[in-house]
């Protein structure tokens, strides 16, 4: 038997949007309707996603002595199961028990392990999945708003940015900038002053700032309320993107919440982005949040000199924030002895990619890019063979398996050509092509550069070009050569982040993966088979005729022939590979 009839439970029900696009809502309302019928509704709790993505729809009971029960996948037909192995009516007559415990003991659900050493290490995920993103007073029970009281009560802004340079906290937007030096900066300037907290999260395969502002918005309002304290600002914005509906939505909420309990001593507002990816460099963000086009601009003077409205700005991003309470909380010594020397503390990673566990984890700084693809993550799929990492979004890098050992860390990652970036990781396998990746990244950096400097409009232009013509099979002598010049005055001669790392993805793959590009371009061949102009698809003899290649063929390419070796019309096939998903005797070669 689960669990025991008088034990206090919690039932927690992940509502993020992870969660309800893998259908927990059903979920939730056949939870409720369960639990009223055993007059226990209160015990069912709405969480936000605490970074087992690929885990949802996600149920976990806790009980009284601290046991937890994690339950993965979950349909609303388990929802009964669940309930009847944890919770007993209040008002069961006495003869109805014994059925009741009879009911318990037959076909119980089987709970999953319980979350991975991945979720070990939490300072900005501490309470995402565990707490009500909508209560204030579950916020206040886990320790929420101490940090600020404290700053208000007993703290000068001079020592709360003491305490942030003792903790070594580095700014987790992209560019590891100290926190207590921008803060710093910000100080010594006049008033008035402003404070922004950056939600513009672009990157492709990144969510960590998503997460975090559905999950724990409080934790974000409180860290830029402490950010205000510290460098005397008297009002603060939230720059969300608006694809983040939901976060847009909590954080409001949360802002509404703290207005009404009396904790804001300033004024506070969301506003929402368009979604254009170069908005994420602040200046450009500050020209966004005026009214303006979405345009960085010469620095410096920077920010904490001349930003929104023309006055000293600090811009920090989520993860930034959801630190500042924590290490205000717990100490700067127990921020610092995490991590290494030169980058303390914590990182969120968002895992996508060919990753069996996808999610957030949340690891110690110096922690190798193995540990967390294989170990944390779940490494690629049976019989596939790990191959790379993207590291940093379409401003980081492509590093080889062979660099897998390398601790994450600022320093360290930037002497293989990478970045830390946000924090999103796609992990890939020998199945896909780096140079088709490449131009992934390149064409993503492309469509969303602002197009002010030239070298960033028209050379990044000419980058994806070359690679286009290397993926059709159609490359020219000396396409790498000027691939590699391109890439290096782009690099040299952008304005902004966005087009100083929009090479990045190139350059790296060209360090690490020549041999594939030369492949391309001499042998008008693509090694992972994902270049469709130059690959082609045969069945061999170890077909059946089992016919299921012929209905997954979206272009008819291959005649319906039972109980023959089938055959695939060359000149009609798409390249799609939907034969070589469904074959299940190897007989699809990719040539």
């Amino acid at each position: 038997m689960i669990g025991t009839a008088r034990q206090k439970v919690e039932v927690r029900v992940g509502l993020g949007s992870c969660g309800i696009a893998n259908g927990a809502e059903p979920v939730w309302e056949a939870l409720q309707q369960g639990a009223e019928e055993a007059d226990q509704v209160e015990l069912i709790k709405a969480v936000g996603c605490g970074g087992n993505c690929h885990r949802e729809p996600l149920v976990e009971i806790v009980e009284g002595n601290g046991h937890r029960w994690v339950y993965t996948h979950v349909t609303p037909e388990m929802a009964p199961a669940i309930l009847r192995h944890h919770l007993q009516p209040r008002r069961l007559p006495a003869r109805l028990r014994w059925t009741f415990e009879r009911l318990k003991e037959s076909a119980p659900p089987e709970p999953s392990l319980e979350p991975s050493a991945a979720q070990g290490a939490r300072i900005v995920l501490e309470n995402c999945g565990v707490i009500s993103p909508a209560s204030l007073d579950e916020y206040r029970s886990r320790g929420g708003y101490e940090a600020l009281e404290k700053c208000r009560r007993s703290q000068s802004p001079q020592e709360v940015i003491d305490i942030m340079s003792a903790a070594g906290l580095r700014g987790r937007g992209g560019a590891g900038f100290p926190t207590a030096r921008k803060w710093q900066l910000a100080l010594g300037q006049p008033g008035p002053k402003y404070v922004i907290c950056n939600g513009d999260e672009g990157d492709p395969g990144a969510f960590m700032d998503r997460l975090v502002l559905e999950s724990d918005p409080h934790r974000v309002v409180e860290g830029l309320v402490i950010a205000a304290f510290a460098v005397g600002a008297e009002e603060g914005f939230f720059y969300i993107r608006a694809e983040y509906p939901q976060a847009v939505r909590r954080v409001r909420e949360a802002i509404r919440q703290a207005e009404e309990a009396g904790i804001l001593q300033l004024r506070l507002s969301v506003r929402e982005g368009a979604g254009a990816f170069v908005c994420g460099e602040e200046t450009a963000l500050i020209a966004s949040l005026e009214g303006e086009r979405g345009m960085p601009r010469l620095r410096p003077p920077y920010p904490v000199e001349r930003g929104f409205r023309d006055q000293p700005t600090v811009v920090n991003n989520v993860e930034t924030l959801a630190n500042i309470a924590w290490i205000l909380r717990h100490g700067p010594e127990a921020f610092a002895v995490l991590g290494t020397a030169s980058s303390p503390g914590t990182k969120v990673f968002a895992l996508a990619g060919k990753i069996r566990h996808g999610g957030l984890v949340e690891v110690p700084m110096g922690i190798t890019i193995r540990e967390i693809v294989e170990d944390l993550g779940g490494g690629v799929a049976p019989g596939r063979q790990f191959k790379a990492v993207q590291l940093g979004g379409p401003s980081g890098g492509c590093l080889p398996a062979s660099l897998a050992d390398t601790p994450v860390d600022y320093e360290a990652l930037a002497d293989t050509g990478a970045i830390m970036g946000s924090g999103g990781l796609v992990v890939l396998d020998d199945r896909d092509c780096m140079v088709d990746i490449a131009r992934y990244f390149l064409r993503f950096t492309c469509e969303e550069s602002c197009g002010k400097c030239t070298f960033c409009r028209i050379g990044t232009r000419r980058m994806l070009e070359i690679l286009d013509r290397l993926c059709e099979g159609e490359g020219r002598q000396g396409d790498l050569e000027k691939l590699e010049e391109l890439a290096d005055r782009v690099q040299r001669t952008s304005l902004c982040g966005l087009g100083q790392t929009a090479p990045n993805p190139v350059s790296t793959a060209l360090r690490y993966f020549r041999d594939e590009f030369e492949t391309h371009l001499r042998d008008r061949r693509c090694p992972a088979g994902r270049c469709t102009a130059l690959v082609t698809y045969t069945i061999n003899d170890a077909c059946i005729g089992c016919t299921l290649c012929v209905p997954a063929c979206p272009v008819d390419a291959i005649p319906y022939r039972p109980y023959e070796m089938h055959v695939i019309d060359d000149e009609a096939c798409v390249r799609c590979g939907a034969c070589l998903d469904v074959c299940e005797d190897d007989a699809v070669e990719v040539h």
